[in-house]
């Protein structure tokens, strides 16, 4: 299959990202073209009460309604998301939908008792895109901690991590989006 495009759906409230940044980002990584949609509200019925959290997994069959022929959707929420057995996820990916989400809650300084720093935090955010994009590709995750595949436990292995794949990783991409 080869893909044309990675669509980006902002979810409100419409988290303050450097649009521009990430879109060439992911246009240099992907060479794909980058289409950014309006944001729309959160399905209320992706809350869970109890966790006071919103369940990752309910946003990959929404993305669904906005997919087109040989893309790949890319949810932003800025709420604080989980999967059932784990307290929190940065983000979650279908390979067979096509579809992921991330989530920028816990990608602010501020989460965790820092000053905020806005470069940091867009480095975070293409990280994450960029790892979420790979699983919907097929890639698993990577044992070098350099590259973006590398599973992050913490936000402390997001900032080890680069936003390139390594060249074994980037070969089953290449190969994915048929380049």
């Amino acid at each position: 299959m080869n893909l044309r495009k990675i669509i980006i759906q902002p979810y409100s409230p419409e988290e303050s990202i450097n649009r521009l940044f990430l879109t060439e980002k992911l246009r240099e990584i992907f060479f794909l073209e980058i289409k950014w949609n309006n944001p729309v509200p959160v399905p209320k019925e992706s809350y869970d009460r109890g966790r006071g959290q919103f369940l990752g997994s309910y946003f990959l069959r929404d993305l669904l309604r906005f997919k087109e022929d040989r893309s790949i959707v890319l949810g932003i929420v800025s709420h604080d998301l989980y999967e059932p057995d784990l307290n929190f996820i940065f983000g979650i990916a279908s390979y067979y939908t096509k579809t992921a989400v991330i989530s920028t809650y816990r990608l602010h300084n501020r989460f965790y008792g820092f000053q905020e720093n806005f470069d940091v935090f867009m480095d975070r955010v293409v990280k994450e895109s960029v790892h979420e994009i790979g699983h919907t590709l097929g890639l698993g995750h990577c044992d070098n901690p350099q590259c973006v595949m590398y599973f992050s436990n913490s936000i402390v292995d997001t900032d080890r991590k680069s936003y390139y794949f390594c060249s074994r990783c980037y070969t089953k991409v290449k190969k994915a989006i048929g380049l």
